[in-house]
Formats: C-alpha cells, structure tokens, sequence
C-alpha cells in the first residue's frame, strides 16, 4: 500500500496500475510500475536522536458556567470535528427565561411598527366627524349668542339669559379647537422621540436575546479544533463548576517529534532542514518532514536544545498511526557535506530485514525499453533532503527504481513501465515547514 500526498495525479496513475496489476494477473503478464532515476547530489552527514511523538496541539477543554451535566457525548479515543459538541449541561431556566424574552420582544416590535406605519385610515376618519360635530355645536353656540343679544337690545332677554348663550358660545369654541389639534395630531402621526424610544427598546430586548443565547450556547461544551478524546473528566449528572475539566483533546492530524539535539550539532539546523523519522513501532512506514520549531534555550543539565520536526499523521482503521508518546529515531543533516546518492522516498521498501529497493534492468534484446524485470537491493538509509532519501547501497546514478507497483514485487520479476517520475536532481530542499507539510512529508508503507 502506497501513502502519497500527489492526491489527483497519484489517485489517477494508482487506479491505473490497480487496473494493469489485475490484467496482468489474469494474463501473466509483465507487471505494470512506474521508475524513477537514483540522483547523486552533496548532503550533509547524517545523525540520529531519540525523540518522542508529541501532538501539535493539546487542551483541557473545561466548562465557563456552573450547572449539571445532562448529556456526555464522547468516549476516550474519540475523534472529533471543530464545533462537534463534547457535553451538554442542563439548560431548563434558561429556555424558560428565553422563551420568555423572545414573547416580550415581539410585543415591542409591534409596538414599533404600530408607531412606524403612522395613523389608521379609520382614525382620521374619526377625527374629521369630531371635528365636524363640534363646528356645528360651535355655530349654533354662536348664533343663540347673537340672538340673545339682538333680544338684550331690545330689551327682550335677562342678563342672565346672555351669560348663559356666552358661555355655551366659548364653550362650543373650546371643543372646537381641541377636535381641530386631535385632528392635527392624527394627520400628523407619532412624534419621531416616540419612534426613536421604541426603536431604542426594540434593540435593548434584542441584547437581552442576545445574553441569553450566549449563555445557552456556554451550556453547550464543544471542541475548539480537530483532534482525538484522551481523557475524560465527567459524566452525566455531575455538578461541573465553573472552570472544571471535561475532556483533555490532542491534535494528531499532524504531530511533532521532539528530540534533543546536542550543542554541537544545533548550529547546523534551522527551521525548515529536512529530517527522516523511523518510528520503532512502526517498522514498515517511513517519514519524512521537516523542522518546525528550535527551542533557543538548552538543558543545563544535557546541554541539549529541543527541536520539532512536523510530521502529517495518517489514520488506520479510525485511529492515527502516529500516536502521542511513541519513540521515534529523527535523523538530521549536521557536520559536512559529502556526495551522496538519493532515491524518491516511495522507492523505499520497508518491513523486512533491511530498507531495500527495486531496480529496474531493461530486457537483454533492447527491442523494447519499458519491458524487463527487478531486482532487490539492500541499502541503508541516511538523512533526508525534501522528497529524497539518502541511500547507501550497490546503486550507481542514473539507476532507474520502481517508485509505485512495488509492493509485491519478486526478484526477477518481469515488469513493464508505464511511467517515469522524472526527479530534479539538483531542487532544494523546502524552505518551511508548511512547504514540507504539503509536498514532502508523507508516510510510505511497504509490504514485504
């Protein structure tokens, strides 16, 4: 099985060789492979460090309010997603004084459009028959009035009788005003203060929502990034307070493997050196990566500085391969360089009792350049440089290697070669971590 990071390109041409290896099963025929060519470039020597897997990233994920825990969603081992709920705590108050204040919003927001949409058709309606009913009180006021007077001159009426007829006139007068300034207020609609106030409460209640989802969604405890459950701190019907534990989680997606390398040797590492991975649990997968962190400060004890190497982490049967806590070989570039001949690390064939790869030697006619057969080489394995891996062996430059289609592959065998990898001999290494992350580091598995 090949691990490959050449997602589009790689899946195509496997899918391919998938194909042809079936064929050729069924037809025993040659076995289609793609080759690549042995480089010879300078590397630096090599030296190993023990060194441990460590997760990018580790957290106690704890809870922010005090309540108890209705539901425990995760189990140890778990892999979850950024967002995906760990534990929910009870949540029944709150839904309550929620509800609530949703129903007191919606009140005040009818209450805003009532003054926004401005003064009923039927109300001004209204305002135009009070306005009309209180002229009428108000001309007979005035012409009893004037009656009474004509009557006073002729000596026909008693004073008290023109006091009676002036003060229902002024009256009537009165009435109308206040029918005419109603109207006026109804024309003219709510007041822009009046507008702006319920406007102002609208958006106060809508704070108040706001706190109380916020304090919902504290009941709610979930993951911050993607990684795996470790540990487990609580279960359903505890009383978590504030700031208690509830998971412990560790980002595996990719991992660093620390070790310590010594005051001589630092000077030759910086962030970005390429670095080799032998995992001792692991005996059948290779790594490569690069450094990722060079801690400036030693062990006074050791004298030795920490260094990083990032490593992308791949899953197998729901789990990472690479876990927290495995020991691990780093082999990085220090001292002088020397020349050195390098294959593409998917050449490498792992799992037995040393690294080997596969040759490919041409057929002895020459009448057809892709068609030949294999044959196993024992090498040992010196430092990495980007996607090359430093190789020590009876190779020659030039040397073509089966790079895919080499997991089964039998001394002698008969292949053909379907592609050729072309490799740039003099390329360098990445620059940064986040290149290697997405060119170099990747995990090979061969079978033996």
């Amino acid at each position: 099985m090949i691990r490959v990071p050449r997602a589009a390109a790689t899946g195509a041409w496997l899918a391919v060789i998938a194909v042809g290896a079936t064929a050729s099963a069924q037809q025993s025929g040659p076995t289609p492979v793609a080759v690549s060519t042995v480089v010879s470039r300078s590397v630096a020597d090599g030296r190993s460090f023990v060194g441990s897997v460590v997760p990018v990233r580790e957290s106690t994920i704890g809870s922010t309010v005090e309540e108890r825990v209705a539901e425990f969603l995760v189990d140890e081992g778990d892999r979850v997603e950024p967002g995906q709920p760990l534990a929910k705590l009870r949540t029944r108050t709150l839904d309550i004084e929620l509800e609530g204040a949703r129903a007191e919003l919606e009140a005040m927001q009818q209450e805003l459009a009532e003054l926004e949409n401005g003064t009923r058709p039927e109300e001004l309606e209204r305002g135009r028959a009070e306005l009309a009913r209180a002229a009428a009180l108000r001309d007979f006021a005035q012409a009893a009035r004037r009656r009474i007077e004509g009557l006073i001159r002729n000596r026909q009426a008693s004073a008290q009788e023109l006091d009676e007829v002036v003060s229902n006139a002024e009256a009537a007068e009165q009435a109308y005003n206040s029918a005419q300034a109603a109207l006026d207020l109804l024309i003219a609609g709510p007041r822009a203060e009046q507008v702006a106030r319920a406007r102002a409460k609208v958006t106060a209640q809508e704070e108040v929502i706001n706190r109380l989802e916020d304090r919902l969604a504290e009941h709610t405890i979930v993951a911050p990034f993607a990684g795996y459950v470790v540990t487990e701190y609580t279960e359903v019907g505890q009383w978590l307070g504030r700031g208690d534990p509830v998971v412990d989680l560790v980002e595996l997606d990719q991992v660093d493997v620390e070790a310590s390398v010594v005051e001589d040797d630092i000077r030759y590492i910086s962030v970005g050196t390429s670095a080799r991975v032998e995992v001792s649990s692991l005996p059948d997968v290779a790594f490569t990566g690069a450094v990722a962190l060079v801690v400036p400060r030693a062990d006074l004890r050791s004298r030795s500085f920490p260094v990083k190497v990032r490593l992308t982490n791949e899953e197998s049967h729901g789990s990472p391969i690479l876990k927290a806590g495995m020991i691990a070989r780093v082999t990085l570039p220090v001292g002088p360089e020397h020349p050195a001949l390098l294959v593409p690390k998917d050449a490498l064939v792992l799992g037995g009792p040393s690294p080997r790869v596969f040759v490919f030697e041409p057929g002895s006619d020459g009448s057809d350049a892709t068609l030949g057969t294999v044959q196993p080489v024992p090498v040992t394995l010196g430092v990495a440089a980007g996607s090359l891996v430093e190789v020590t062996g009876p190779l020659r430059a030039d040397q073509r290697v089966v790079v895919q289609g080499n997991e089964r592959l039998r001394p002698g065998q008969e292949v053909r070669v379907l592609r050729t990898i072309e490799v740039d001999a003099e390329a360098p290494s990445p620059d940064s971590p986040a290149e290697a992350a997405s060119d170099d580091v990747a995990a090979v598995t061969r079978g033996g």
